[in-house]
């Protein structure tokens, strides 16, 4: 057994992190991996936990009295705070009218990468090594590791948020207020370098800063906190007068460190999702502009005829 713990503390921190596969076909293609199984698990939870707390949050029947509109449950209240604010705070300031239809999707993308990043944070993979030996041998394992570090995963998350922005600038403003907002009113010939630098922007750059963000800001935490625990080794392989003053600044590194990273994990979660309501937003604050500049037009006409009435007045 200690030879076990040792062997997984002294590997490479990387592989506490990376995806490992499980099942392959006679191709060599992955059938499932550690990722997958997370990914899985995820779904799982979310759907359990979700109905769980929309249980307790739900309106209870009159007979209750003003206790029916009372959550429940401490859980599912935090949640429902959580909820509160990513709508009221978050989102509609940004998306105003259109913030009841376009929620569940941020909702949901954002509860996903959390769960998701809370799991990568359980050590599943070093857990299923050391029940199987032969697992660990043969550098697999059915669960385990961090699906959000995983570009693949947070390309394609990264992609459907880009799919949904766009799909919905596209309903918001129509095929042509589309495009034509791709101009942004620059006169022709400067139009057209502008519609391709705000295409490449909608399709290639936003989506690549998503994805990119998350998984580098997963990986790079989580195999600090593996390198960190890795020292806890020291303690059995050096002497005690090195090995123990190194083991004990490594865990309590690494406890500082697993505080931040859960910390890390929901900003993480925050800022994929923010920035998905930002980008929607973007698409139409010519809009907003337009409107902002009727307003003001509303009101010098109206200033004007306060004034006027004010000076009718005054003649008589």
């Amino acid at each position: 057994m200690i030879d076990t713990l040792l062997t997984l503390a002294a590997g490479d921190p990387a592989q506490h992190v990376y995806n490992h596969v499980f099942i392959k076909d006679e191709h060599g293609n992955w059938l499932w991996s550690g990722n997958q199984g997370n990914l899985v698990l995820s779904m799982l939870i979310i759907v359990v936990l979700g109905w769980f707390v929309a249980s307790k949050v739900q309106t209870g029947p009159a007979s209750q009295g003003t206790d029916r509109y009372i959550t429940k449950n401490r859980f599912a209240h935090m949640v429902e705070v959580i909820c509160v604010y990513l709508r009221e705070e978050v989102a509609r300031p940004l998306l105003g009218a259109r913030t009841e239809k376009l929620i569940p999707f941020l909702w949901t993308i954002f509860f996903f990468i959390l769960v998701n990043n809370l799991l990568g944070l359980v050590p599943m993979l070093d857990l299923v090594h050391l029940v199987s030996p032969s697992l660990k041998a043969a550098h697999a394992t059915p669960i385990g590791g961090t699906a959000t570090q995983n570009i693949w995963v947070t390309g394609v998350l990264a992609v459907i948020s880009a799919l949904f922005f766009n799909l919905v600038a596209i309903r918001h403003l129509g095929i042509g207020g589309y495009l034509k907002h791709m101009t942004a009113g620059a006169p022709f010939p400067a139009s057209i370098l502008i519609f391709f630098l705000e295409l490449a922007s909608q399709i290639v750059i936003k989506p690549f800063a998503l994805a990119m963000r998350l998984f580098a800001n997963m990986t790079a935490g989580h195999i600090l906190l593996a390198t960190l625990f890795g020292f806890a080794a020291t303690l059995v392989t050096k002497p005690i007068y090195i090995g123990g003053p190194v083991t004990v600044i490594s865990v309590v590194g690494g406890f500082g460190i697993m505080l931040l990273e859960l910390f890390v994990a929901f900003m993480q979660a925050f800022v994929f999702m923010f920035l998905t309501t930002v980008f929607i937003a973007l698409m139409d604050h010519h809009d907003h502009e337009h409107d902002h500049e009727h307003s003001h037009e509303h009101g010098d006409d109206h200033e004007h005829a306060h004034a006027h009435g004010h000076e009718h007045a005054a003649k008589a």
